[in-house]
């Protein structure tokens, strides 16, 4: 019941090997030795300079980091593919843009095409992002995030050993530890997704059973595919909302399994 493929559809997910076998937060537990065996599209370019803010905006084509001079860009919503770059006003397939004031702390980062970083995120190494992502203005990702595509990472959202999946949105003043977003999930602006417990030790998992050891000591949430959550929500440590369910403004869910459709006020 607790297993990965009874919260994602996996089918379409560039990065499904990622998911272990056994309870869904066991991938977690996976994702560092699979972030570090991928082999990256290194960020490299004259004009990257790695641990400070990059004094210019760069496109990124092709596996190459080039400088913006001398071409235009139309900095549309990055999620539904309205990103363009124009060369001679012939638009060029497929560019990323990495806007002046990033701060790139690393070449381990894979970019995807028509990826949108936009001026005071800090990027830690190592980060996979998928197509057509958004990351917005002051967005501190610590490492160890993959994402998928036409995600968004909002503005300043706070992301570290994380899972996208493909369409999961955190647009706005999010902090995610330790988690997983399913597909098509969206997190109302403000929800915060506590990793670590008040006492020390394991987190572990509340069901109508009894309760299941996970042996990590930070877990955040894991919410399913449809998944919703309103704005100054929060979910405590070892929370799982099964798919489609919902996470009502200011309310702070209980930790622990909680099936699809569930509806949770208080």
């Amino acid at each position: 019941m607790l297993t990965s493929k009874s919260f994602f559809e996996l089918g379409n997910f560039e990065h499904k090997e990622v998911f272990a076998e056994g309870y869904v937060w066991e991938t977690l537990k996976n994702l560092s030795a699979y972030m570090d065996d991928f082999s990256y599209h290194k960020l490299r370019g004259e004009e990257l300079l790695y641990g400070q803010p990059l004094p210019e905006t760069l496109v990124y084509v092709d596996g190459l980091l080039i400088s913006s001079q001398g071409l235009k860009i139309e900095y549309g919503d990055a999620a539904k593919g309205q990103l363009a770059v124009y060369q001679n006003d012939k638009k060029i397939d497929g560019a990323s843009v990495i806007m002046a004031g990033v701060v790139v702390g690393g070449p381990e980062i894979n970019l995807g095409k028509g990826v949108l970083v936009e001026s005071g995120a800090m990027l830690k190494t190592p980060i996979i992002i998928g197509d057509c992502t958004e990351i917005r203005q002051g967005a501190y990702i610590r490492g160890y995030c993959l994402a998928g595509k036409r995600c968004v990472i909002g503005h300043t959202t706070e992301v570290k050993k994380t899972i996208f999946l493909d369409d999961a949105k955190a647009g706005h003043f999010a902090y995610l530890g330790d988690s997983i977003l399913g597909n098509d999930v969206n997190l109302g602006a403000g929800t915060k997704m506590a990793n670590l417990r008040f006492t020390a030790g394991e987190v572990p998992i509340r069901t109508v059973d009894g309760l299941i050891a996970t042996g990590l000591r930070k877990l955040g949430a894991i919410l399913a595919d449809g998944v919703q959550t309103g704005c100054n929500s929060v979910t405590n440590p070892g929370t799982l909302l099964g798919k489609k369910s919902m996470l009502m403004p200011n309310t702070t869910s209980n930790s622990g399994y909680h099936p699809p459709n569930s509806l949770i006020r208080e």
